[in-house]
């Protein structure tokens, strides 16, 4: 198939464009490189640098690409900068979302692929977190994600769009060969977070809460591979293709990990002592989350290459010690 990816540029979505490629399929990427960088994208792959809120211009790619089928990435994700300033979030993840699936009603592109979010589902009232659990987002973030699955439904009802939504735990790690990886500026995520302060680039890792109702003391999260993840939304084509299709999968490991645990892998891998320092809990952190990914391997027939946390921090060393400055270096 001939797929839009929007986002492409951006650290899942560039992983994604490479399994695409991989797969058989002819990724074209739509990207404003806003937080994407180019250099992700190799240079045979069709690129336009562009909004997805530009309801013109897509329209445009749309029919020049003759694409089949879109994936969509783009999005802001930094929880804290949700709840300042909203209405940002609410403007590129809701409203120019929106716009860009006015533009495949337009010209007939039925089949799209949403990077949702476990946040959706806010603070879960069982673990571990099946697709069907009320959802109850506590973050602007997570609301705008839930905004749009929501449209979905009824875009779909009216129009016989078919999608599947993907609600994501921790994508972690890079590319086997390190070419590309995990670039994010502010970064915030606790892996590459943990490396740059290996890397001279920050003084300590901070530990936020240690009271926590958990083995350890500290956060439980679920951590799966950026390339396992892409590989799932692949393998969902062969159901979008029946008209008016509506499909929701959890993405994770469905094995949860404490900050400590994180820490003692970074050591095990890089050989290397972690400063630490221990600080007050995070508003708004759950104790822990992680997924039942029961449905999306029974459904899809998807399997995880990277199965336990070793292996995903490896991959992740890799970009990260020869790439010290992100595509900079």
């Amino acid at each position: 198939m001939k797929i839009l990816v929007v986002g492409g540029a951006g650290y899942i979505g560039s992983h994604c464009v490479r399994q695409l490629k991989e797969a058989g399929h002819d990724p074209v990427v739509l990207d404003n490189l806003v937080f994407g960088h180019r250099q992700a994208i190799a240079n045979s792959i069709p690129f336009y640098e562009a909004d997805l809120g530009d309801l013109t211009t897509v329209r445009e790619i749309l029919k020049r690409e003759a694409i089949e089928g879109v994936m969509h990435f783009a999005a802001f994700a930094y929880v804290g900068e949700s709840v300042e300033n909203p209405l940002k979030y609410y403007h590129n993840n809701v409203s120019a979302t929106y716009k860009l699936l006015q533009a495949m009603v337009d010209v007939g592109v039925n089949q799209f692929v949403f990077s949702s979010t476990c946040a959706t589902f806010g603070n879960p009232s069982t673990l571990p977190i099946t697709e069907d659990l009320p959802q109850a987002p506590i973050n602007p973030y997570g609301q705008t994600k839930l905004d749009v699955e929501q449209a979905l439904k009824n875009i779909s009802h009216a129009h016989g769009l078919s999608f599947a939504a993907f609600r994501y735990f921790n994508a972690a790690g890079a590319a086997a060969d390190g070419t590309i990886g995990e670039a994010h500026d502010p970064e915030t995520h606790l892996i590459p977070v943990i490396f740059q302060t290996l890397l001279g680039q920050r003084d300590h890792l901070k530990i936020f809460g240690t009271d926590y109702p958990t083995p350890d003391g500290t956060c439980l999260r679920d951590y799966i591979h950026v390339d396992d993840l892409s590989r799932a939304h692949i393998s969902v084509f062969d159901k979008l293709k029946h008209p008016a299709t509506g499909l929701f999968y959890n993405l994770g490991v469905g094995k949860p990990y404490s900050v400590r645990d994180v820490i003692n892998a970074v050591e095990t891998v890089t050989g290397k002592t972690v400063p630490v320092v221990e600080t007050n809990r995070r508003p708004g952190d759950p104790p822990s989350l992680y997924a039942d990914n029961t449905k999306a391997t029974s459904e899809l027939g998807w399997t995880l290459q990277y199965k336990d946390l070793e292996s995903i921090v490896e991959t992740a060393w890799r970009w990260h010690s020869t790439h010290p400055n992100g595509y900079a270096s």
